[in-house]
C-alpha cells in the first residue's frame, strides 16, 4: 500500500494574519488615491493663482511705456507714464464651495465678468468657465487673508490674489495666495505660492 505525504493546511491565525495585511494595504491604497485626487484638485487653484498675479503684473507693467493725454488739444502735453495696479475684484463664488463644484456664469454683470477698465475681473481680464473646486478673489491695498495664516504681507500698496476651498467638505479651508509689492516703482510678485492646509 502507497503512503501519500500529509498535506499541511492554514491555520487560522496564519489566515487571519493574511487577512490583516490585506486590509492595511487595502487602506494604504484608499489613503493615496485619496490623497493623488486632492493633489490634482489642488492644481486647479495654483493654476488659477499664478495665472491670476501674472496677469495683475501685466497690467502693471503695461503701462510703463505709455502716455496718456489729458483733455489737451493739439500740442498739449501728456501726462508721464503711470503704474497702476486693478482694484479689487468680487470674491466668486459668493461662498466656498463645500466639497463641490461651482459652475461660473457666463452673464454680463457676473462672476468673472465684473467690473471695468481699471477694477475687478474685466481690468485684470481674467475669466473662467469650467466649473470650479475654489473661491477666487484679488486684494488690492488690504483686508490680505494670507498673512494671518503665515503667508507674505504685500503691504499697503500690493495685491494679493486668493484661492480658497474646502475639498472635503469639513469645514476646514485650504488656503492658496500669491502677492505683489511695490518697491519704489516696481512691482516684485512673489517667486512661489504660498499654500495653507493645502489638501483640505
Amino acid at each position: 500500500m502507497r503512503h501519500y505525504p500529509r498535506q499541511r493546511g492554514f491555520t487560522l491565525v496564519e489566515l487571519m494574519i493574511v487577512v490583516a495585511i490585506i486590509g492595511v494595504l487595502a487602506s494604504l491604497a484608499i489613503y493615496g488615491v485619496r490623497r493623488y485626487l486632492a493633489s490634482a484638485r489642488t492644481a486647479e487653484a495654483k493654476s488659477a493663482v499664478g495665472a491670476i498675479s501674472n496677469l495683475s503684473a501685466g497690467v502693471f507693467e503695461r503701462e510703463l511705456g505709455e502716455a496718456e493725454l489729458i483733455g489737451a488739444a493739439a500740442g498739449g502735453i501728456s501726462k508721464p507714464a503711470v503704474n497702476y495696479l486693478c482694484d479689487s475684484t468680487t470674491v466668486v463664488p459668493a461662498t466656498i464651495p463645500p466639497g463641490t463644484k461651482y459652475q461660473p456664469s457666463n452673464a454680463p454683470g457676473t462672476d468673472f465678468h465684473t467690473g471695468n477698465q481699471t477694477q475687478g475681473w474685466i481690468c485684470l481680464g481674467y475669466t473662467m468657465s469650467t466649473p470650479i473646486y475654489y473661491q477666487y478673489s484679488y486684494k488690492k491695498a488690504g483686508n490680505y487673508a494670507s498673512p494671518a495664516l503665515g503667508g507674505p504681507d504685500p503691504g499697503s500698496e500690493g495685491f494679493e490674489v486668493l484661492g480658497q476651498g474646502d475639498l472635503d467638505g469639513d469645514g476646514i479651508i485650504s488656503t492658496f495666495a500669491r502677492t505683489g509689492t511695490i518697491v519704489g516703482k516696481r512691482l516684485r510678485v512673489s517667486t512661489h505660492i504660498f499654500a495653507f492646509e493645502e489638501l483640505e
